[in-house]
């Protein structure tokens, strides 16, 4: 869907800028040159709709030649500036709600061409901590939003509902498995979760940030992406060189790297930075507004993200 978007703003972007250089160039001068030879031949002055009727012009032409800026600056703020996101579940609390609407800064991590993601700009590379989009590996028609946990290098092990982290180096001692500090806040009920569940502060690289623990919820250890050069444990993975590790803040409720492997670089779109806007769609079933309508804004969670 998302690649699709992009193509078809790319063909309209194309066209529409192809019918404003010609008409630029040499529609419009040949309209008013004709135009311009009427006036000279008249000898009464001819008013605006007179000469309006004198070599009209096209209605596809007049309407492409206006559509052509918004357009183009559609497409250069989405390409590669600012592109919004909703959020549609719930792998990401706390952090993001459904109904969160967020912008995602497209260049953070270089400036990409809208359709193979190719970066032809270098800017910078994920951090640990981030929230950022991606292009789903197994299908990259799909937009994904995760935390980065792994950079190139990496080793991770998830094991008991902790995160441990061997930070790449190049050194031949690269130390042990250390477990990211966690401190536990409280319990609380989610709408979107069937039971209460633990919220966590977490320390991840220079990034503070709150994950859910469910811990009626067993970890899906035999549904684990096992790594083929990694032949110790289903729940340790090292981090390939051009690839990232992502994670979702809902621990025991997001399908993630640990299921299905490795984002790479190619696939990253941008670094989440902003909810502008966000709304809650709790509706009782007897309702008659349907379920799509928004039941409330959540103003409170307008803002940064971390």
């Amino acid at each position: 869907m998302a690649n699709t978007f992009a193509l078809l703003l790319v063909v309209i972007t194309l066209l529409t800028g192809i019918v404003w250089v010609i008409d630029k160039f040499k529609w419009g001068p040949a309209r008013k040159e004709a135009r311009h030879l009427a006036q000279q031949q008249s000898s009464v002055e001819l008013d605006e709709n007179t000469l309006a009727g004198i070599h009209p012009e096209n209605i596809l032409i007049e309407n492409a030649r206006s559509l052509f800026p918004v357009i183009a600056v559609v497409f250069i703020l989405r390409s590669f500036l600012y592109e919004p996101f909703q959020i549609p579940s719930g792998s990401m609390m706390p952090t993001l709600l459904v109904g969160d609407f967020i912008l995602v800064e497209k260049f953070s991590y270089g400036v990409k061409e809208p359709l193979w993601q190719n970066t032809f700009i270098p800017v910078a590379e994920p951090q640990r901590g981030d929230v950022a989009v991606f292009k789903y590996p197994e299908d990259p028609r799909v937009d994904f939003i995760k935390r980065v946990v792994g950079l190139p290098g990496d080793k991770i092990v998830y094991k008991d509902k902790q995160l441990y982290i061997v930070p790449a180096c190049t050194s031949a001692d690269c130390g042990s498995y250390k477990a990211l500090d966690m401190q536990y806040i409280g319990d609380k009920k989610y709408h979107d979760e069937e039971m209460t569940v633990q919220r966590y502060n977490e320390i991840l690289g220079s990034v503070a940030h709150e994950i859910l623990i469910n811990p009626y919820r067993r970890d899906q250890v035999a549904y684990y992406y096992k790594q083929d050069d990694v032949k110790t444990f289903s729940y340790e993975w090292i981090v390939p060189e051009g690839h990232y590790f992502m994670m979702g803040d809902n621990r025991d409720n997001s399908k993630d790297s640990r299921y299905w492997g490795f984002v790479p670089e190619q696939n990253l779109v941008g670094k989440a930075v902003a909810i502008w806007i966000s709304f809650e769609f709790y509706r009782d079933p007897n309702d008659l507004l349907p379920t799509w309508i928004p039941s409330g804004v959540r103003f409170n969670r307008i803002g940064g993200i971390k």
